[in-house]
This record gives C-alpha cells, structure tokens and sequence, in this order.
C-alpha cells in the first residue's frame, strides 16, 4: 500500500538539488529500465526467498551468525517492525547505523529499506565531532547503534545543535533486557524489541526516485556532504559493473575490507552478492593480516581492498596458496579507492595469479563507473568506461580535450550526483555532467589513466581526508600557532597526511610534540586522519594578503622526492 502523504517525511524529497542543478541521468542498458515502483530490498532480499532461494547462504561472520537469505530476510522483517511499530518511523525518516561490519548491520539497513526509510551509515571511527554534522545535516530521526560503539553517537546527540534522534536503540549487547524497565533504567536492546515481532512485515511500496540513502563524503572543506541515492540508484550500481566487468556467480563467495558506510564496501559486500544469489562474509577487524587469514579459512572467492591492502598481503598470499593457480579459492579481486600502481598490480598477480581489477567510483556516483575486467586490465591505467555510463576528459570550460591531453574527469550515466541542499552542487555537476575532482588522460584506444586529483582532497588508504578537517583540529590544540596540512607521496598508502606546524612561543617541536599533536587529532577525530609525518616551521608560506599558499608546500615536498 502507497502512504499517503500526511503519513511521509518529504524532507529528502524537499532538499534534492534543482532539477536544473543535477546531471543529465543516462539509463541506456535494457536492464536499466525500472518501473516507477521500486524498493530495493524486494529486488536484493525477498525475491530471493519468493523464488525458493530462501535456504542459500547469504551472510556471515567468521565467529558470528550464519544467516540464510530467508534467516536474514526474518532478522530484517522483525527489525522494520521495531522501526515502525516502537520507534515510530515513517517513510522518509532518516536512520543513523553505526556498527562495524557484520550481520547485523546488513539486517538493520534492509530493514530501513524495508519500512521506507532513508539508511545514513556511518563509519566507526567516527568521533563525536563527525557523527554530530551527520546528525544536523541530515536531521537523524532514529539510531540503531552496536552497544560497544554508543558512547561517541551519544556524546554527538548530546551536543546536536540543531536536532537529535529521537531514538537511540543499541544492540549486541552481552543480554538483552526485558521490555518493560522502570524509570531511569537502560532502555531495552534492539534484540529485546525485536522478540516480540514475529510477523512478515509488508515490504512498503516505494517510488524508485525515493531517497533510501544519505552516503556522506568528506567536502574539502571539511564539512561532510550528504549524497542522495534513490531505491532506482541501488539497483543500477548492481547492472552495470557486477554483470560487464566483474562477472561473479551465485556460488561466490565475497569478503572484503571497506566499510558499508562506504559505497564502495556497501556494493561490494552486500549488494553485489546478493543480487545474483552469492553470500558475503563480513569482518569487524579487516586490516590486511585479518583479511588474508579470513580469505583463506572463509575460502573466499571474490575480494574488494584498497590497493594498499593487496600490497600488504601479497608475500602472505604467496604463503598461504590463495589464488585458484595454487590449490586457492580466491579468483577475483576488486580494487578501487585510491590509484592502483602497476607494481602493486604486478607484485599480486605473481603472487596469487589474479589479476586486480581495478576501477574509479565515488560516493556521488554510487559505485564503479570506469574499469577494466582481467583480460582488458593495463598496468597503469584504471581502464575503459563501464557499459551504462560514459566519460570524457575536459579543459576547464567542459570542453572535451584531445586524447593524450590532461584534463578533467567529467561522467555520466544512470547514477550521480545530488547533494542534500548543499551550495557545492554547483562546483559538482557543470552542464550535466558529473566532475569527480580527478585529473586524467585517455590514451588514443580509449583508456583512462589517472593523474591526481584536481583539490585538496588526500586519498591515503582509500580513505578520503580533506586537508582543512586536520587543519581545524590541530589549531584547537593549545601548542598550534599556524598549520597546514598536504598529502605526500608514501609507497605503502598511496598518500600520507603531512602537518606543518607553526608552535607558540615557548612551546619545543621535538618527537614528543610530535606524538601529542598526532594523539590529540586521533582523539578528536575519525584515527585515519591523523598526520603521520609532521614537520615544525618558523612561518609558512602566504601571499602578501594572508593566504596561505598549500602549493608550495606541495612543491618543496617533490623536491625532496628521490
């Protein structure tokens, strides 16, 4: 049944970017004509149960819950419930989610899905700081949130300046509480409320152009953007990549280290897989040495890192015989989130016999857009447009420059980009294309090679920093006269965050400043971020009215370069 409109949040709907300010949407494919009624988790998750799918495996941890499609289908079912029916949701409510990877998240997002609301995942490592501007941005009506993650969501709700959620329910707690509880006592936990829903729960019947999702990217600025993804988004990032480029099968099983707060983790542990009936195994703790044991304990076939990671397990996989060459199970790995070097492309294909396929999303356009499967795969180069969309490289008046040349990324295709009422829609999308901030050249036969990117961003590890964010906190710290903050080259992570630092008086730049300023920052915001090199200066470079003047620390940084 439709919900009338007394009985829906149009606040997403009421903050989309103009039509005029968006980019001309492209649905060229076949597959990528969907009707105009359209709920993702019908096409992902019930289907599958509908169809007798039901008894497959779907999801699981290595030391956790093993969840059919129909076990994760009643998990989700009972939670939507709890939305609804304790919590109050309407369709259109925003849900803030914050766990680590596993089971349980995938069952509170589909159950978001499920009850019409809009899923706002956030990364664990967020701080109070952060998970505040998500919480303001995107006006948060209700948190399910891991128990061992809520002291940092409360904290942010505490000190919310323009609203809170109105329900914070934790789960994975040691025991679940008894519903009824006294005044001043804990409220119960998701898994007490959900025990008392035993019912299917009516999938609602949405529009494909609702919003079911708010992925938040770090703006250069340092003020977080919130993307908008409709129910019709999630399903066109599950035609066009999986099905031309990666080609996995029902029988697959995907494992992977990026977060589901990030689209890119989000498609290539969840949607992927269960679009076409595989299973995913999800790891709280994902580093490279947990990645590698899991993929060989888990037999794992289908691998989504960072290029960093695959680096880092490449004598490992050697060892343990990974690759289907060696006796392994693995046989595909993905990688995107920052550029792929062609000795770490090399250095895995001789060590597992795979070779990566890599490729250039980002958060505004959902997933993978540009990419090339194993057989196309060319060291250096990320690769050919994905079917579905199309790309060009441009000067800085949108005009297409001619191939060889460097220039602008400018994309098109059924995904893109809407900004939550945010003024840098208009530096994104120009003339109805989507401009990435990546610099690029296409080669004559048409591939695209990446070059930096065109702003301050720093990609290190596949995790984007902006560099004013870093800037911002260690100006809080009582030692910082001045700093700026550049991303440098570094072998192992791609880019390092590099702070130079102006002390106050008094104040020694020694190796234990050093350590307080890192400390304080990781404190203070997501760890990632911190400055893993920090020089100390008398002044830093500005122009004659002040401004400081990054280039030139970027400039003295390749000078020293070997």
């Amino acid at each position: 049944m439709k919900p009338t409109t007394a009985h829906v949040d149009t606040f997403a709907r009421d903050h989309l970017p103009a039509p005029d300010a968006q980019p001309e949407f492209r649905f060229d494919l076949p597959e990528l004509q969907f009707p105009e009624r359209l709920n993702c988790a019908t096409e992902l998750l019930d289907r599958h149960v509908k169809e007798g799918r039901g008894g497959r495996p779907c999801v699981k941890a290595p030391n956790g819950p093993a969840w059919t499609y129909a076990e994760l289908q009643a998990q989700a079912d009972r939670i939507a419930h709890v939305l609804v029916e304790d919590c109050g949701l309407v369709p259109g409510n925003r849900v803030l989610l914050r766990a680590a990877n596993k089971p349980m998240l995938v069952a509170c997002w589909f159950a978001v899905m499920k009850a019409g609301g809009i899923a706002v995942a956030t990364m664990p490592m967020l701080r109070a700081k952060e998970l505040g501007q998500v919480i303001d941005k995107a006006q948060v009506t209700i948190a399910l949130c891991d128990a061992a993650l809520r002291s940092e969501l409360k904290a942010a709700a505490a000190a919310a300046s323009s609203t809170t959620p109105a329900r914070i329910v934790c789960f994975g707690a040691a025991a679940p509480r008894r519903p009824e509880r006294s005044e001043g006592s804990d409220p119960p936990s998701l898994e007490t409320l959900m025990s008392r829903h035993d019912a299917p729960f009516r999938t609602v019947d949405t529009a494909a152009t609702d919003t079911c999702i708010l992925a938040f990217t770090s703006g250069t600025t340092g003020q977080p953007k919130a993307t908008m993804h409709f129910h019709r988004d999630v399903m066109a990032s599950c035609v066009c990549f999986p099905p031309h480029v990666l080609r996995a099968e029902p029988d697959d099983v995907f494992i992977g280290s990026p977060p589901l707060a990030f689209t890119f983790g989000l498609g290539g542990l969840t949607l992927f897989p269960m679009h076409i009936g595989a299973s995913t195994v999800l790891l709280e703790k994902a580093g490279p040495p947990d990645l590698l044991e899991a993929i060989a304990s888990q037999r794992a076939t289908v691998c989504f890192t960072a290029p960093t990671s695959y680096r880092a397990m490449a004598a490992g996989a050697r060892e343990k015989k990974l690759g289907a060459r060696d006796g392994g199970a693995l046989r595909k790995c993905v990688a995107a989130g920052e550029a792929l070097p062609a000795a770490t492309r090399a250095l895995w294909k001789e060590s597992t016999g795979i070779e990566i396929v890599d490729g250039i999303g980002a958060t505004e356009m959902f997933h993978i857009f540009i990419s090339a499967d194993e057989a196309q795969a060319r060291p250096g180069a990320t690769g050919l447009v994905v079917p579905g969309y199309r790309a060009r490289v441009v000067d800085d008046h949108g005009n297409e420059v001619p191939r060889g040349t460097i220039g602008r990324l400018a994309v098109q295709g059924p995904t893109g980009c809407r900004y939550l009422g945010d003024p840098r829609q208009a530096d994104y999308v120009k003339g109805g294309w989507n401009y990435t901030g990546d610099a690029y050249v296409q080669s004559a036969d048409g591939y695209f090679v990446y070059q930096s990117r065109t702003d301050d961003m720093i990609i290190s590890a596949g995790y984007n920093i902006a560099a004013v964010e870093v800037e911002d906190v260690l100006l809080r710290h009582e030692a910082v006269a001045e700093c700026a903050v550049i991303g440098v080259a570094d072998d192992e992570r791609g880019q390092i965050v590099k702070a130079f630092v102006v002390l106050r008086s008094g104040q020694r730049g020694d190796e234990a400043m050093v350590k307080a300023l890192q400390d304080f920052v990781k404190a203070t915001v997501a760890p990632y971020k911190y400055p893993r090199a920090v020089e100390f200066r008398e002044a830093l470079p500005r122009t004659e009215t002040g401004k400081l003047q990054r280039f030139r620390l970027r400039s003295s940084e390749l000078r020293r370069a070997p």
